[in-house]
């Protein structure tokens, strides 16, 4: 799922996110997981599509003290429940902030995102240096 958030200034644009996540899922063998976007509450999505459960990747500490807050939200909203699935230890260190900062100077992002997003990424730094 990707969530349309107006308060952030996502790299790329919600039809190219939801694309690179499909392609990802693709290459890793997994082409029947379905990937949609909303900009709307996530409880009014999982009710358009009758889903009962979100299922939410954490990181570290820091990741389940802001997700609980929202999961128990979705709870009172819509009777949603969040499952909570740990990162693997290889990559909870791992954000978008990390990566963005990484391939900026020039650094190898390879591991850290799919390999269908790394030239993507790239691109995106090189426009914004020009």
């Amino acid at each position: 799922m990707v969530a349309v958030n107006m308060a952030k200034t996502p790299l790329f644009p919600e039809g190219e996110r939801v694309s690179m996540i499909r392609e990802a899922l693709a290459a890793d063998g997994y082409p029947d997981i379905q990937v949609a976007s909303t900009s709307g509450l996530i409880t009014d999505y999982c009710k358009q599509v009758g889903a009962s459960v979100i299922v939410k990747g954490l990181r570290q500490n820091g990741d389940y003290e802001a997700e609980l807050g929202m999961a128990l939200v979705n709870r009172k909203l819509a009777g949603v429940e969040t499952l909570f699935l740990p990162a693997d230890p290889v990559r909870e260190h791992i954000s978008s902030s990390i990566v963005k900062d990484v391939a900026r100077h020039g650094g190898d992002i390879r591991g850290m995102v799919p390999d269908n997003v790394i030239d993507k990424l790239q691109a995106a730094m090189n426009r914004e240096k020009s």
